[in-house]
């Protein structure tokens, strides 16, 4: 079993899914934790997170990942308290004086596609700013779980930059090429409600509800079958890497194969007795 990683910047809670199969699931719940910087990205959280997707990738009890950002500190008396955030942003003292060529070895092994490469599923719980690289990092997992006084933006227009985290690129296949455009052209934020609204966030909830909404849909992933939910993501995966016709094949290819497993014979074993599949895994 691989050892899990620990770091100041980086806290990992597994959360036990009692009606995981097979037994022994959990959700892993990974929190940035720089809440006086607003949960920025710098290079010790970026080798953090690194370092949780190769555990978690290896981890066979880890079946569902959670993101978010610490919450804000309890601020000195007289002082105000610093706001929410999910991440907010690259951490912009690291990128002063750096020319292209110091650059481009740190965003060809970026944090961003480690996220995005995981086979299990990720869920970005935002609670604050998410931008820039934040946003990115949000992108870069499965599923967005948001709250009304969320904001995501490409702010890097702003500092004679561009996104370099893949947020051209997945907000254009989310969204679509206009709001893309309109986004990462203009740098200007939008709220969770538009957020929701342009399908930017998958579901948005109030504060207090936040941690029950991602949990219940973590542990509902968490109780299917692990192999398949892979074959899954990869299959949906396709959709924005193939052509039509080839991403059909793809998923054809991939459900024929399906009826190898020992999960498919459970599963349809278990829906014609009316019984709860007990997953192997395979």
């Amino acid at each position: 079993m691989p050892a899990q990683p620990e770091s100041n910047v980086l806290g990992i809670d597994n959360i036990s899914v009692e009606s995981s199969s097979p037994s022994g699931g959990v959700v892993s719940l990974w929190t940035i934790n720089r809440p006086d910087k607003l949960n920025a990205l710098n290079n010790e959280v970026n080798t953090a997170i690194k370092a949780a997707c190769a555990w978690a990738e290896e981890e066979e009890s880890v079946r569902v990942i959670i993101v978010t950002g610490a919450p804000p500190n309890t601020p000195p008396e007289g002082k105000r308290s610093k706001p929410n955030s999910f991440v907010a942003g690259a951490d912009i003292s690291e990128f002063k004086g750096k020319s292209s060529t110091e650059i481009r070895p740190i965003f060809d092994d970026n944090v961003w596609e480690y996220i995005w490469n995981l086979s299990k599923p990720t869920i970005a719980m935002i609670d604050g700013f998410a931008l820039g690289g934040g946003s990115e990092l949000a992108l870069s997992c499965d599923l967005r779980i948001a709250t009304p006084r969320s904001n995501f933006g490409t702010p890097e227009i702003n500092l004679g930059l561009i996104p370099g985290g893949g947020g051209t690129q997945r907000l254009c296949r989310l969204l679509g090429y206009g709001k893309a455009m309109e986004m990462v052209m203009s740098g200007e934020m939008v709220d969770g409600t538009e957020a929701h609204r342009i399908g930017l966030v998958n579901h948005l909830v109030e504060p207090d509800e936040l941690h029950q909404k991602v949990m219940s849909i973590a542990e509902n992933l968490a109780q299917k079958s692990p192999y398949t939910i892979r074959v899954a993501k990869s299959a949906v995966r396709a959709a924005l890497e193939k052509p039509f016709s080839s991403g059909i094949l793809a998923e054809r290819d991939l459900f024929c194969a399906l009826f190898d497993t020992a999960d498919m014979e459970i599963g349809v074993d278990a829906f014609l007795n009316r019984e709860t599949p007990e997953w192997k895994g395979a």
